[in-house]
């Protein structure tokens, strides 16, 4: 039975993809008969049975509808959920390479299980990357016994871990992980293999045999990037991907005199003004100074260690200061904890620990903030998001998001989306979005509207796009005597366990961003009745894709949910997409009037937003463009492109 192959010229691409699929669900249901009485041990013998299959030679595609039909007796034994016919599809789907989008409840973590186990019985590891540890641990234990039952074993790479737990969790059949740990400990087994002498390209290739020395150190991960399945597809793969992950070996540069620079700028900062001293780049969000400005940098009195310090490296520290004391703001885009700073995703509201920026904007921050400054370093190893996933033999990814990012999927990983149905009809209403002019008038109606359905017993979730506004709307909820509960890149187990309660008799949570997400939030009895969970977002994000997100987490499964926009003319999309001029013209405007004409305003600010999109969208093309000139180039060198120092 052929599930893949060419498609029609004619229709949607995706919904000729479906019908293709749906024509495998009555042989599984067939197959699903035929085991479903096994005994636990049968059970496990018939999937050994498929792996000896596989390893003959029998393609994958021809044994996929008994495969899909032993997780579905095994899931329904063991975690008793039985997995529904669209969740096969997304399964057939994420088997043969696509991104699939379901919707938020429609069990994208149980529909995992059958691409990673049919990809599994190869015998070569299937990998499923998430976005955060917990919920790799979570997943990974929960679905663990789904694997078991059927023979395979499953493992799981956190960042606490080990060498020898992460070699374990690699060498299992199936291994959860973030994509950061995926990332690293990638880049950390070429360092040791060029360490230890062992050439890369023989032993990827697996060619020989190596013996490692008496110490024991030998890589974690397989010689092989063979399948990895990506959750949540859209944050990971897109918006994570301007980011490259770096492990760092130290500069050259003295460390104290280093240190003393950094604070120096730091200390006068403050006093160069915009369009004076230094022009703001918005389209690349660059400063630079000015001929006033750089006049200003030496006429600035200086301590002895700066003494030998070039009069062009002096601007370029200037200009970094000028641009953190500018853009990057305590509780916005990062936040302190134990003497350190700890980036704050602008996409997931969480901490992205273990995460620095780049070019000396880290350093350039814990100067501002007076912490220790930490040396910056140069590279030892380097490699993006999309290198990493590309080098894998198969690739796919689910997500409640796809379809707008259908384009950039397709071009740079080579992937289609496919749209797959929802088990049962959506029942999300979009309430009317509304637009003021100033961000206090607002919260002050956001209050209001929270006020209304906490009095009428409704579940309601609020969007914020930072802590510091999370913070000022619980302030505001808390002087009219609002119970709530806050998540602002806290500890994300906690974090899963309120949003799970989200969804109970008059509860009020405000989040950051998509605080939660990967969680379902499930009505309590009788919230149906009174219209369900209702969201509000309380501006446009960067991204279109993390509005639909946040208005995603109602009407799961069929249940009703609500959500509303709100926008405000002086929002940071409106400096974001047209810069500080139009910005200031805005802002005039917005003082005027309460609330906006919805007809007038509300594509200015969405037309905001796509800018800040294809920005975005650029950048994120640009990275990919040149880390293939600097991998060509360290190749023609003889150099392992993933190094950046020669082997």
């Amino acid at each position: 039975m052929s599930l893949g192959g060419a498609l029609p010229a004619i229709g949607t691409p995706g919904k000729w993809r479906i019908e293709r699929w749906r024509k495998a669900l009555p042989a599984i249901e067939a197959f699903e008969a035929e085991h479903r009485d096994d005994s636990d041990q049968a059970l496990r013998k018939a999937s050994l049975s498929l792996r000896f299959r596989v390893k003959s030679g029998e393609p994958l595609e021809k044994i996929l509808p008994e495969a899909f039909a032993l997780v579905r007796v095994a899931a329904q034994r063991t975690v008793k959920m039985r997995h529904y016919d669209v969740q096969l599809l997304g399964g057939m789907g994420l088997f043969h390479g696509a991104i699939a989008e379901m919707d938020t409840g429609e069990g994208k973590t149980l529909t995992a299980t059958l691409p990673l186990y049919l990809r599994a019985l190869e015998g070569k590891g299937a990998h499923l990357a998430t976005v955060n540890d917990y919920l790799a641990e979570r997943d990974a234990t929960e679905m663990g016994v789904i694997y078991t039952a059927l023979g395979l074993t499953v493992g799981c790479v956190k960042s606490q871990d080990s060498q020898d737990q992460r070699r374990e969790a690699y060498g299992a059949d199936i291994t959860y992980g973030t994509s950061k740990e995926f990332g690293f400990d990638f880049m950390r087994d070429r360092l040791l293999l060029r360490r230890m002498g062992h050439q890369v390209a023989d032993f990827l290739g697996g060619g020989s045999t190596h013996r490692w020395d008496d110490s024991g150190e030998k890589p974690v991960q397989r010689r092989e990037s063979h399948y990895a399945l990506v959750d949540e597809a859209d944050s990971v793969l897109i918006d994570e991907a301007r980011t490259p992950m770096i492990i760092g070996s130290l500069g050259d540069k003295a460390r104290d005199q280093v240190v003393a620079t950094y604070r120096w700028a730091a200390e006068h900062a403050g006093a160069f003004a915009e369009d004076n001293h230094f022009e703001y780049d918005n389209e690349k969000k660059s400063v630079e100074l000015t001929g006033p400005g750089r006049q200003l940098v030496r006429s600035l009195p200086q301590p002895d260690l700066l003494r030998s310090v070039g009069l062009v490296d002096l601007y370029q520290y200037m200009e970094r200061s000028v641009k953190v004391k500018r853009d990057f703001h305590l509780d916005q885009q990062y936040v302190i904890e134990e003497g350190e700073i700890v980036i704050v995703d602008e996409f997931t509201g969480r901490k992205a620990e273990g995460r620095k920026w780049r070019d000396g904007i880290h350093q350039a921050i814990e100067a501002k903030e007076e912490i220790e400054v930490t040396v910056p370093t140069g590279q030892a190893a380097r490699i993006t998001v999309q290198d990493m996933f590309l080098r894998y033999k198969h690739l796919s990814g689910m997500t409640g998001t796809a379809q707008s990012a259908a384009r950039e999927f397709r071009k740079i990983y080579k992937r289609p989306v496919v749209r797959i149905p929802t088990n049962r009809e959506t029942k999300r209403d979009r309430l009317g979005d509304r637009i003021f002019g100033t961000e206090e008038a607002k919260w002050r109606a956001i209050v209001e509207e929270v006020c209304e359905l906490h009095r009428a017993g409704r579940p309601v979730l609020i969007g914020t796009k930072s802590i510091d506004k999370s913070e000022q709307l619980s302030e505001l909820l808390r002087t009219r005597g609002v119970d709530h509960e806050v998540l602002n890149a806290n500890e994300i187990a906690k974090e899963a366990k309120i949003v799970e309660r989200a969804g109970e008799r008059a509860r009020v949570t405000v989040a950051t961003n998509m605080a939660g997400r990967g969680t379902d939030i499930k009505l309590a009895e009788g919230i149906s009745e009174i219209g369900g969970l209702h969201v509000i977002c309380t501006e446009l994000h960067d991204s279109a894709r993390v509005d639909r997100q946040l208005a995603g987490r109602c009407g799961r499964q069929g249940d009703p949910g609500t959500f509303r926009q709100y926008m405000s003319l002086d929002d940071e999309i409106v400096l974001s997409g047209y810069g500080p001029k139009a910005a200031k013209r805005y802002l005039g405007v917005g003082e005027s009037s309460p609330e906006m004409s919805y007809d007038e305003w509300s594509s200015r600010l969405r037309r905001a937003q796509i800018k800040v999109e294809r920005r975005h969208f650029r950048q994120r093309a640009e990275l990919l463009y040149h880390e293939k000139q600097r991998k060509k180039m360290q190749r023609e060198m003889g150099q392992d492109p993933y190094l950046d120092t020669p082997d």
